[in-house]
């Protein structure tokens, strides 16, 4: 999370935000990050009138960018290993495990009890307590991170596609902070994606199962944000 004079910059997890926050922390006079992938809901009083900016993306295109850039990791989070019994499973048997938290009574428990007590300020930073209540919602993991991390803010938060981050980071900004600088410009326009991980096309790693089945999970993402799997 990410505080300027004019905005507050929420961090949706592998939705843009290593680029956004380099940003804003380096072009925008007074920035200052609050901490690491913390939800709108600890967001202080006394800043809770400043408008609220995120970014989100394709859920299709999410998973299997986490996919790739757990699986290549030395050591994957806790939430990867879990869920793909500690790299047993392919990527449809670990996102199957990722889509089915919320029914999973089993593994959500095991992976609620191997989670941080509390907020840190690296990672994955999502508490077990931060996690819990996706039980029964019928969710997939990255809509229930969108809700949980946009909150009772999301209605009126200013949230652009990853998919156009460029164009909708410049727009928010200058309608927010107004002029913007040529440093800051450029940046934007032309500086290489950050914290990106290697993988083929997101489409190749579905089947027609586990793409209707991202469809029905991740729906309230999927339909606020008129994503189609072939787009």
């Amino acid at each position: 999370m990410i505080i300027t004079d004019k905005l507050v910059y929420v961090h949706l997890h592998k939705s843009g935000g290593t680029f956004v926050n380099e940003c804003l922390m380096r072009f925008i006079p007074g920035a200052r990050m609050l901490g690491y992938h913390l939800p709108s809901s600890m967001i202080p009083d006394n800043l809770g009138h400043l408008p609220l900016l995120g970014f989100v993306r394709s859920p299709w295109s999410y998973y299997v960018s986490w996919y790739a850039f757990q699986s290549q990791m030395t050591y994957p989070n806790v939430l990867f290993r879990v869920v793909s019994k500690d790299r047993a499973l392919d990527f449809h048997g670990t996102l199957r495990n990722l889509l089915d938290l919320g029914s999973d009574n089993d593994m959500l428990d095991k992976l609620v009890a191997l989670l941080p007590k509390t907020y840190g300020n690296q990672g994955l930073n999502l508490p077990g307590f931060a996690l819990e209540p996706i039980r029964g919602s019928g969710k997939g993991l990255y809509s229930y991170l969108y809700g949980y991390m946009y909150g009772e803010r999301e209605a009126e938060a200013l949230v652009g596609r990853v998919e156009n981050l460029r164009t909708d980071l410049l727009g928010f900004l200058a309608s927010i902070e107004g002029a913007l600088s040529p440093p800051l410009r450029t940046f934007i326009e032309q500086a290489e994606a950050r914290n990106t991980s290697r993988h083929d096309a997101f489409r190749d790693y579905y089947n027609k199962e586990m793409a209707a089945l991202v469809t029905e999970r991740d729906q309230s993402v999927v339909e606020k944000f008129d994503y189609r799997f072939e787009d």
